[in-house]
């Protein structure tokens, strides 16, 4: 797989709890950052305290070959109790030039929820690109390696989305 044909992972669980309990969790932009191995730390910005179409959370990463960083998510779409997406933008140039406008987001992510019997079933999925990122340098730096490199962003992005389902369905069933 290229950069170009930009790359995804796609994760599905079943959480026997009932969307608007899954719902809660999911648009709570703290979670992750106890549930991921990259992602540190969470804010809102501009004064915002919850997700809104339009409203911008940073998020605080590290990771083992490229550092600490910060990034700039901005909420795309919010459909109460089924979709909550946000495309993390490099406004502080970290990657190359700062970038501001969602449609160059260094990666998008997105929650589905969908009722299932007497639970949610949970889909989360992570898109790279079409902006400038990590694996962008990577790539740069190794061209004759692109496959592998973004490969193994994938297995390592795989690997977080997986814990983080996990985690949610853990929480969420654990309240009841």
């Amino acid at each position: 797989m290229r950069a170009a044909e930009l790359p995804r992972v796609r994760c599905d669980v079943r959480v026997r709890a009932a969307v608007p309990r899954v719902w809660d969790l999911v648009t709570d932009i703290h979670l992750p950052a106890r549930l991921s191995p990259e992602l540190q730390r969470v804010a809102w910005l501009d004064g915002a305290s919850r997700p809104a179409v339009g409203a911008r959370f940073e998020g605080h990463n590290s990771h083992r070959l490229l550092g600490e960083w910060r990034t700039v998510s901005h909420v795309v779409r919010l459909d109460e109790h089924r979709v909550f997406a946000w495309a993390v933008l490099d406004e502080d140039g970290r990657f190359g030039e700062p970038a501001r406008d969602p449609a160059k987001a260094l990666a998008s992510w997105c929650y589905e929820l969908a009722a299932d019997g007497d639970g949610t079933r949970l889909r989360q999925t992570v898109v790279l690109g079409p902006g400038r990122s990590g694996v962008t340098l990577a790539v740069e730096h190794r061209p004759d390696r692109e496959e592998e490199i973004i490969a193994l962003r994938l297995r390592e992005l795989r690997a977080g989305v997986e814990g983080t389902l996990r985690g949610i369905k853990e929480l969420a069933e654990r309240a009841g």
